[in-house]
């Protein structure tokens, strides 16, 4: 059997975390990076290529896999490349899930092609624990914990704000929130209520810092509603204090089966990189968006509409045999 031909668009950190995760999967390999900057090459060697000459590999690759950010890039590339290309993407502005998914779905469908929307750990792995833990528990209530750790997406759409030059979003959440749900208190919980939302920003120089701070703490989808701070660093503090790319987080359900008898499901993730993890789900569900596209699935989905099976590149056989 061939291997599944991979592309990648976009060469930040989610894209490089692919370009990882690709070199470990025993049925993939690289085709070409698209990026609309110019690149001089790539990590694994494979062609830097403009996004403006994507359509010269429509026969070239299996999956593409969209690694800019939701903010601006994801609904715009998007639908030009489900245009062309089986896609996997992780897009993740909660709110704008379904017009999303209902652009994606159009495109694919005219276009023949299946694209998987908003892929990672959440969206992504703890919406399938949320749907899974909620059929298994009706008489219960869902808690999403997220943090301590970088979110990308945030970090992202501060960064787009005018006057700053680079810029960190650590979501946190409250210890206490966190205590309450796994003693099985059922506290009553927002998720603005549960977390903190932290900024490290460095500004350009002669930047109107206030301004900035409003933007940020005014920005609907990403910090309206939660308690969010500011804090304006140098570039030295910011390069010493905030290199990494950490994340994780808790997905509960609290429960009842019967009267008095309590039950709690708890999924948690602790990663030493948000992106490079991402880029290991989106890799994962690469093998999944071909393997759908070969049973003649057209227009988007999403994890829930995946079967887990698809996502190994072991056989049903050794599955049954070797996790069963």
């Amino acid at each position: 059997m061939s291997n599944i031909r991979i592309g990648i668009v976009g060469y930040g950190n989610l894209g490089k975390g692919v370009e990882k995760a690709v070199q470990q999967a025993p049925d993939m390999e690289l085709v070409a990076v698209f990026s609309r900057r110019q690149l001089a090459e790539t990590a694994s060697g494979v062609p830097a290529v403009s996004t403006t000459k994507a359509g010269d590999y429509a026969d070239k690759i299996d999956v593409m896999l969209l690694c800019g950010g939701s903010a601006t890039d994801l609904a715009e590339q998007g639908p030009q490349f489900a245009a062309l290309f089986n896609t996997v993407d992780s897009f993740d502005t909660h709110a704008k899930i379904p017009d999303y998914f209902a652009a994606m779905d159009d495109t694919a469908k005219a276009s023949g092609k299946t694209a998987l929307i908003s892929i990672g750990w959440d969206p992504g792995l703890f919406s399938l624990q949320r749907l899974v833990a909620g059929a298994v528990l009706p008489n219960g209530t869902d808690y999403t914990f997220w943090g301590k750790g970088v979110s990308q997406g945030h970090s992202d759409a501060v960064r787009r704000i005018p006057g700053v030059k680079n810029a960190k979003q650590y979501t946190t959440p409250r210890e206490a929130a966190i205590e309450a749900v796994r003693s099985g208190k059922h506290p009553a919980l927002t998720g603005t209520e549960a977390h903190i939302r932290d900024c490290y920003v460095v500004a350009q120089e002669g930047a109107d810092l206030a301004a900035i701070e409003t933007a940020i703490k005014t920005m609907p989808n990403y910090f309206v509603g939660y308690e969010t701070h500011v804090n304006f660093i140098s570039e030295e503090t910011f390069n010493r204090e905030h290199a990494g790319i950490p994340h994780g987080g808790f997905v509960f359900r609290s429960g009842q089966t019967s009267e008095g008898v309590n039950h709690v499901i708890e999924f948690a993730l602790t990663l030493d990189s948000n992106p490079e993890f991402t880029a290991s789900v989106l890799t994962a569900y690469a093998r999944a968006a071909h393997r759908l596209s070969q049973h003649g699935h057209k227009g988007a989905a999403t994890i829930f509409d995946v079967p887990p099976a698809w996502l190994s590149p072991k056989t049903a056989a050794e599955l049954r045999k070797e996790l069963l």
